[in-house]
């Protein structure tokens, strides 16, 4: 506490003497409060804290920035980018911060979908955690476990589990570049959430910088803090550093499949009949069910295909699925078997799994973005056929946008929706509405939001409601923001109800607590209770 006091005496006498609004003096300043926090000299701290005018800034800013919505000559870019190597950067960053007053954004795998981890409309500071991505197997037969550094992503967790263990895997994402800290922070789901419920249902410890520059972890920072970063976003409460994860145990041969649809009246009954079979079926099986608007002999149409993975043998699931679930047709010569690892490589799309090395799953992709929006929904009941021939007929209104239906049940209804802050256990299956576009320009943008919000409109009737439920982790700007003004804790509720129902007031309360000046805040954070 000696250093971070004369840190925030330092600090009040530089800021009297400059002008922190103007970008050089805030780099000036910044750069002048690492040093004195950490003890490095300035030169050792040159690919840590970058000004905008370095030659360094704009190829380390934009290699995670995911939607190139946000990458244009327009977007507002950060006055500096901070890229820690170790954890004295990172609290160096939340004091320095916080004392001048600056905005701090926390960006891990920059897959945030509305762009919230890298854009502001005022001036800001990105905390990019990509360099902390260390990983640390045990693979016990009995279990195992592992510590997880926020900036690692997915494919590299996913990586290190396999060199440890053919028989030990985890319940994550199927985008092998997302990045672990925001994924795992904001719930996290993957194709095995039926067998074994949410990402952040095998978190078991984790290591974060609270607003006063500590390091804590799970003992230290209390169970109801524990409780909220666990998918409650743990940007609203302090920077994640790592998380301690526990493994599952995985089949030696799982088999995955990809039907699609061969005609209209096909594609309408396979898509009805599946809401009943995938969200009830054995535990074992995730079947994820996909909408698109394509077109075919430029003739605008409904493509319906369904994509499974199967913790099993190919023998086992059409056995399965010829008695449950016809409509589908699934054929041996549809399904491949193969080990655990290779099957997060199918997904991943690549080609020829069998042959590829799972050190692609290294691969960051950096720079890589198109145009996208994606919002989202969770349905309680089946839409009739009916209701869904109306929903392919709008859907061939639009362009490159669809709809991707999860299913639920299995694991998800034995765990209580309180359990953490993620609300949504018992819903029927969520969708994700997808519109991705190549074209730049203000004119295409405006075309495609139009359609991914119109068809998001038109499913008004059938999703959840009171509130219309949201998965955090889809973040949304469309449905609400907060300006954090003295009306914070409304314009909070209308989004935060959405993302985490009856949680979240819980996950205020936890924030009035242990951020009551609401340092660690964006456009969608937990607001704190009003004073």
């Amino acid at each position: 506490m000696k250093i971070f006091t004369f840190v925030l005496i330092f600090i009040s006498i530089f800021v009297s003497s400059s002008s922190a609004n103007n970008t050089d003096s805030t780099y000036e300043i910044l750069l002048a409060c690492f040093t004195k926090y950490t003890g490095q000299s300035a030169g050792s701290l040159s690919d840590v804290v970058l000004p905008r005018g370095s030659s360094s800034f704009a190829p380390a800013l934009n290699a995670y920035i995911r939607n190139a919505r946000f990458n244009t000559s327009t977007s507002l870019k950060p006055t500096v980018l901070i890229l820690p190597r170790v954890y004295p950067h990172v609290q160096a960053a939340v004091v320095c911060a916080r004392t001048l007053n600056l905005r701090l954004k926390i960006r891990s795998g920059g897959h945030d979908y509305d762009g919230l981890s890298y854009t502001s409309a005022a001036p800001f500071v990105v905390l990019d955690l990509s360099n902390l991505r260390n990983i640390t197997v045990d693979a016990a037969e009995d279990g195992g476990s592992a510590w997880v550094e926020a900036g690692a992503t997915i494919g590299e967790l996913y990586y290190q589990i396999w060199k440890k263990s053919e028989i030990h895997g985890f319940p994550a994402g199927v985008c092998p570049t997302v990045g672990i800290g925001g994924h795992i922070s904001g719930g996290g789901y993957g194709n095995m959430i039926r067998r074994f419920g949410l990402t952040v249902d095998y978190v078991v410890d984790a290591r974060i910088v609270s607003v006063d520059g500590r390091i804590l972890d799970r003992k230290a920072m209390g169970e109801d803090l524990f409780w909220a970063i666990r998918g409650g976003g743990g940007g609203s409460f302090a920077v994640v550093l790592a998380f301690k994860i526990k493994l599952v145990t995985v089949p030696r041969t799982v088999t995955v499949f990809r039907v699609v649809a061969s005609n209209d009246e096909n594609a309408l009954n396979m898509a009805y009949k599946w809401q009943f079979v995938a969200p009830r079926t054995d535990t074992r099986l995730f079947m994820r069910l996909l909408l698109a608007s394509v077109t075919e002999n430029k003739t605008q149409t409904v493509q319906v295909s369904v994509r499974g993975l199967f913790l099993g043998n190919a023998n086992d699931v059409v056995s399965l699925l010829t008695k449950e679930f016809p409509e589908l047709g699934l054929k041996h010569e549809n399904c491949t078997e193969m080990t655990w690892i290779q099957s997060v490589l199918w997904w991943d799309n690549h080609k020829d799994v069998k042959t590829a090395k799972p050190e692609i799953l290294l691969d960051r992709e950096p720079g890589s973005a198109k145009y996208l929006k994606r919002k989202s929904d969770y349905m309680e009941t089946e839409m009739t056929k009916t209701e869904l021939y109306r929903l392919f007929q709008k859907l061939k209104t639009v362009e490159r946008t669809g709809l991707v239906l999860n299913p639920y049940g299995g694991k998800m209804n034995e765990t209580s929706t309180t359990e953490t802050p993620f609300p949504h256990r018992q819903k029927l299956y969520k969708i994700q509405h997808s519109t991705t576009w190549n074209e730049p320009g203000t004119e295409p943008e405006r075309r495609f939001l139009r359609y991914c919000r119109s068809v998001h409109e038109y499913m008004t009737p059938f999703v959840s409601k009171n509130p219309r439920s949201a998965y955090f982790n889809y973040r949304d700007i469309d449905i609400g923001v907060n300006n954090h003004g003295n009306d914070s804790y409304r314009e909070g509720e209308i989004y935060g109800k959405m993302y985490f129902g009856e949680n979240f007031d819980r996950l205020v309360r936890v924030k009035t607590e242990v951020d009551p000046g609401n340092f660690f805040r964006n456009e969608q954070s937990i607001p704190t209770l009003p004073r």
